[in-house]
């Protein structure tokens, strides 16, 4: 793969005494959209931040848009939603966007990022009065605004309706289209469908890193659960 967006090469990774991942090598294509797919507690979170440099890692190398994780100049790259949404819940939905385009120069964008997220007739409502779905959306609309050339998406679909779910997909595709690089995780295997390439991950051990295509071939399915199920059942196997 030339020149990728994100190059993970031999990362080990330690959370106390507990290896969290195991020598994990894998590229992240860049204009792509990525999906790190795998169980709850398999070490997606940790490769994620890992990869947005707030990470201690033992050994390897972590390289995002040609420097390394964590380098400063990175800071307004990357667009980076955790799990938990971290915006200001005393601030309204619209001064929350605000703040991060005074950070990033993406004033003029505000109204359009909060009507991509579908949280246009929310803009003057405190976060603090909205569900835990919309607060999430806030997280995603002030990553989007500084149109980072790379977002790093954790779990960024749970918990969201399904016309919601596809709207937002057809948003990461459109992203792409446009030259941005996707890294998004999730543990619903339906959406690995969706991504043009996956990284299928398990108790820290990387099983797969290729296109949902190649992954049915080399499994002999069309089902992608199946062909995850497969793909942990011979690397388990093989240890």
């Amino acid at each position: 793969m030339a020149d990728p967006a994100i190059a993970v090469e031999n990362l080990v990774v330690y959370r106390g005494k507990r290896q969290v991942l195991f020598d994990l090598s894998c590229a992240v294509p860049a204009g792509q959209v990525t999906g790190l797919l795998g169980p709850s507690g398999g070490g997606k979170t940790t490769l994620l931040r890992s990869i947005v440099g707030v990470q201690v890692i033992r050994s390897g190398t972590v390289t995002v848009l040609g420097l390394p994780a964590g380098d400063p100049a990175l800071r307004t790259r990357i667009g980076y939603v955790t799990q938990a949404p971290s915006v200001y819940a005393d601030l309204s939905v619209a001064d929350n966007v605000r703040y991060f385009a005074a950070l990033t120069s993406g004033a003029d964008r505000v109204e359009e990022v909060l009507a991509s997220v579908d949280l246009a007739d929310r803009a003057a409502d405190r976060v603090d009065q909205l569900s835990g779905g919309q607060r999430a959306r806030v997280s995603l609309a002030c990553a989007l605004v500084g149109a980072p050339p790379l977002l790093v998406l954790d779990e960024p679909t749970v918990g969201l309706d399904p016309v919601l779910r596809r709207d937002l997909w057809n948003l990461f595709h459109d992203l792409a289209r446009g030259g941005s690089t996707i890294l998004i995780s999730s543990h619903v295997m339906d959406e690995a469908a969706r991504c043009d390439r996956l990284l299928l991950l398990r108790d820290g051990r990387l099983y797969a890193d290729d296109t949902p295509a190649a992954i049915r071939h080399q499994t002999g399915t069309e089902d992608l659960e199946e062909a995850f199920l497969r793909l942990a059942t011979d690397s388990e196997e093989a240890r």
